[in-house]
């Protein structure tokens, strides 16, 4: 199967490292030009090292918090700056703080809202007009709570829950201009950010990180975690011209762990 992504530009927002940094991977491998973004600067410079000579594509970054909207300005002006085109567009971000609704501030619906929703809305408004003359691809980074909530992660279930309606709706908006929208879903991906929250469950619960790991993957039919490129796969895919059809879809990436239908 030809990708076709020998040319394109990808531009994956929060891809320092993580889900974000092995969907940038994944795209250059397959040919794509990339531009990565995150706070630190340092890190985005040995990513760039690391990673360069991995694929056929180039590699740009920029310093930027996805918060601030001169700072997502600046991400897709990079792209179109360093490559003459942007055909893809990832939406990511790093997940909320856990908590129930009783300990949850204002302060802290505030930040999650802009960090998780409100960047999404921000960087494909800006990322359009660029990707209207081509036709393009968005993918949204989203989280299994959007099919059943996780308990603790309140935040999460609400903002990533809201970025399928976001998806769905631009899905319709956006066909006449050949622009496809889904939402991808991972469930327990072998990643910092969820030893984090198994290390927080294992601390509420008086037992060692190892203990609660070894419980979740029992309920996970393949009795693993996945892994940050078997996530980013199903990524390139629907960013790849292999994918002409799907749009407005949600995915889960999650070994069968979420049981619902």
């Amino acid at each position: 199967m030809d990708l076709n992504l020998s040319g394109k530009t990808a531009l994956i927002a929060a891809s320092s490292q993580g889900l974000g940094r092995a969907i940038a991977e994944g795209l250059l491998k397959e040919g794509a030009n990339i531009v990565i973004s995150g706070r630190d600067e340092s890190k985005l410079k040995q990513v760039v090292t690391e990673i360069d000579r991995e694929g056929s594509g180039k590699v740009a970054f920029v310093r930027a918090d996805v918060t601030n909207i001169e700072d997502i300005k600046k991400m897709v002006q990079t792209a179109t700056d360093s490559f003459g085109r942007l055909d893809i567009l990832v939406n990511n971000a790093g997940g909320p703080p856990a908590g129930s609704f009783e300990t949850i501030t204002d302060e802290d619906w505030q930040k999650s809202f802009e960090l998780n929703l409100l960047s999404y809305i921000r960087l494909i408004r800006e990322a359009l007009p660029a990707l209207k003359t081509n036709g393009g691809k968005i993918i949204n980074i989203a989280s299994s709570s959007i099919k059943e909530p996780i308990p603790g992660l309140i935040l999460s279930n609400t903002f990533r829950t809201a970025i399928v309606g976001l998806s769905k709706t631009l899905a319709q908006e956006l066909a006449p201009y050949n622009i496809l929208i889904n939402t991808v879903a991972p469930g327990r991906i072998a990643t910092d950010r969820v030893r984090h929250l198994d290390q927080v469950n294992a601390e509420k619960l008086g037992l060692t990180r190892e203990e609660v790991e070894a419980k979740i993957k029992e309920s996970i039919p393949l009795k693993r975690y996945g892994t940050p490129q078997e996530f980013a796969n199903f990524v390139v895919f629907l960013a790849s011209d292999a994918n002409t059809y799907v749009t407005g879809s949600s995915f889960l990436v999650d070994g069968g762990m979420v049981k619902s239908i």
